[in-house]
């Protein structure tokens, strides 16, 4: 028993090792690790950054282009004071020139703020100065975002901001009249419908106040509960550590935003334990990095982007939350499945009694789910997201209090005030730049040219227009974080599904799902690299698996689209319930085509066959579904018969 704790102790990660990996594959974590004076300037203006935005939400904000570039100006000074300018910049202090470049960008964000009045009454006949400063803030914008987010957003919002400007040199349907600098730098800094405009509004409400109640629940120790719950709950079962990831990973997707996080909080504790009672290394990180991708997917934060997909369609939050509830419950249905088909297949166990944490002192800890089950309940009953999220905060501090391990002194509030300003700077970056994006499509029309374009190439056929919008939806989400991923692919790709007749949140899910699953699909995947580098496996190889286990992330979208009642639009509850029940058995049929197992090792032809029976399932329709029932049970029942036929042998 002491030798098996001890190798579960050896496999597990160090926190250093943690970091080192993060660093890597995630931007927002290659941050500075900032001492003495330096460090207390950051920790107070992260804190002060905090401080503001929860005032803002309890008492009424300052005018829209005040409160967004206060939040700006706090997000970009933090950044630079964090974050280096290159991978091989030092992490022990700040240079001069980003402390510089924070202090610029502070000022010119502040500029609404001290000019408040002046550049209303000159809305349209800005001066040279006003100019200079919307100029600097959009290349601050564009090397912030560089620095915590990467290098990919900034290609796109950078290709966008010169289609603006020299649009009207290209040929064919893209083609526009052309602006000039001064108006498109005008219309990205002193409208509403840039920089400043709707995804940076949500960044400094909803989002902002949701990390802060992720923040509030890690102090608490929710993160590792997840981990104890889910291996309480699956620990024990055919392939244990792997449905422990699912679970886990489902939860810890309800309060983050990052796949990649994701991967390497949970992963650094499910990989190993996978990996030594006998998965492959790719397979252990391929099942982490799809149920991680899959966290940002499951209601009520979806990655933060169920919030800017209120604000963008004009459906109501908490109708946006149940619509997702369905594809999320199917997209970890199948990995659930899959993984114990490919147990059973491999022939593994479960973990041993010594292996599994106290279960009762698991029990006991139930209580901090509390604050997770509040905030649900807030929502359903109709109270506000910004208020939701204030209360959610409330609850998780009054729940730390029932017990001493868990209870919050004021040091700690303060450490999660920091922690939750500290995981909002990439959102608010992010944001920003998607900003100019959505910004250049107001001014130039580019989103209804491009969704003509797509038309005219799939020739109106819906099939291949959702073919091409998932191709475009993956490479424009590629190396981009949930929120930016979603305003982008949905700017630009949603108007041609729309364009056919789909209901509007049909179009958007379909977009922000592929948007997503970019974090898996090679050959940009750094889900699954994060996932492959704990599990020291094959990156490509890890990300192939990955996307054979997240199957359910690349059908159920072309499903709500074509049937929108798999998103609860125009369905009674009954319906619904039908739908889920015949869904998860088409689930379970495309997930043993897939691995090769069910009762037994199958055929091809039986692996085609339930492919296409779950298929038939998963689309709603009383003829597919009774063709994808009838074709699973003959596949059953033949599955059965050759079970017994090798047991009666053996014997």
């Amino acid at each position: 028993m002491e030798n098996e704790k001890k190798a579960q102790t050896d496999a597990a990660m160090s926190e250093d090792q943690v970091q080192e990996l993060l660093s890597k594959y995630d931007k927002e974590s290659s941050y500075r690790n900032l001492k003495g004076f330096m460090g207390w300037v950051v920790t107070l203006l992260a804190i002060g950054f905090s401080v503001y935005q929860l005032y803002a939400s309890v008492f009424p904000p300052p005018p829209a282009q005040i409160h967004r570039s206060i939040h700006l100006a706090f997000a970009l000074g933090l950044i630079y004071l964090l974050f280096p300018a290159t991978g091989k910049g030092t992490r022990t202090k700040v240079p001069i020139i980003d402390g510089l470049l924070a202090i610029i960008a502070v000022v010119c964000s502040l500029y609404w703020l001290y000019n408040f009045d002046a550049l209303i009454t000159r809305i349209g006949n800005f001066n040279q100065t006003d100019i200079l400063v919307g100029g600097i803030v959009i290349l601050l914008i564009l090397e912030a975002t560089r620095r915590v987010v990467g290098i990919p957003i900034v290609i796109i919002a950078t290709i966008f901001l010169l289609y603006a400007l020299y649009g009207n040199l290209l040929p064919g349907f893209l083609t526009h009249r052309g602006v000039s600098i001064e108006r498109l730098i005008s219309h990205m800094y002193f409208t509403l419908e840039g920089i400043l405009g709707t995804p940076l509004s949500v960044s400094a409400t909803f989002i902002f106040l949701f990390l802060l109640f992720g923040a509030f629940l890690e102090k608490t120790g929710v993160g590792a509960y997840f981990n104890d719950l889910a291996l309480v709950v699956a620990g024990r079962r055919i392939g244990g550590p792997a449905k422990v990831a699912v679970f886990s990973s489902a939860l810890q997707g309800t309060i983050s935003g990052s796949s990649v996080a994701n991967v390497v909080t949970s992963g650094s504790f499910t990989i190993p334990m996978m990996k030594r009672l006998g998965y492959r290394s790719e397979f252990a990180g391929a099942v982490e990095a799809a149920s991680s991708t899959g966290g940002q997917i499951m209601p009520p934060v979806m990655g933060a982007a169920a919030f800017l997909m209120a604000e963008f369609t004009g459906v109501p939050y908490w109708d946006i939350a149940k619509a997702a509830a369905i594809p999320a419950i199917l997209y970890f249905a199948g990995i659930w499945i899959m993984v114990h088909f490919e147990a059973k297949r491999i022939g593994l166990r479960g973990l041993t009694k010594e292996e599994m944490p106290d279960k009762k002192d698991v029990l006991k800890r139930s209580y901090l789910l509390l604050p997770i089950i509040a905030i649900i309940g807030f929502l359903m009953s109709g109270v506000s997201p910004t208020r939701a999220a204030l209360y959610g905060i409330l609850t998780t501090i009054i729940v730390g209090a029932f017990n001493k391990e868990t209870r919050m002194s004021p040091m700690d509030i303060l450490r999660a005030l920091e922690s939750g300003a500290r995981a909002a700077l990439a959102v608010a970056a992010a944001t920003a730049s998607a900003g100019m994006i959505v910004g250049v499509v107001t001014l130039t029309g580019v989103g209804l040219k491009f969704a003509n374009g797509l038309l005219a190439f799939s020739g109106g056929i819906i099939l291949l227009t959702l073919f091409f919008t998932m191709i475009a939806s993956i490479i424009l989400g590629m190396g981009t974080p949930t929120t930016a991923n979603y305003i982008i692919t949905s700017t630009i790709a949603a108007p041609a599904i729309i364009a056919l007749g789909a209901p509007t949140l049909s179009a958007h899910m379909f977009t922000f799902y592929f948007g997503i699953v970019a974090d898996i699909t090679p050959p940009v995947c750094l889900a699954a690299f994060a996932a492959a580098g704990i599990a020291k496996g094959s990156p490509m190889r890890t990300g192939f698996n990955s996307t054979k286990l997240a199957i359910a992330a690349f059908i159920i979208p072309y499903i709500f689209v074509l049937s929108p009642q798999l998103l609860l639009i125009d369905t009674t509850f009954g319906d619904a319930l039908f739908v889920i029940m015949t869904a998860t058995v088409g689930m379970l049929g495309i997930s043993a085509g897939l691995i090769g197992f069910w009762m037994d090792h199958m055929a091809v032809w039986e692996r085609i066959w339930a492919v296409a029976a779950g298929l038939c399932l998963i689309v709603p329709g009383l003829i597919t579904d009774t063709i994808g029932l009838g074709s699973l049970a003959i596949i059953f029942a033949l599955q059965v018969m050759k079970s017994r036929k090798k047991k009666l042998a053996v014997q």
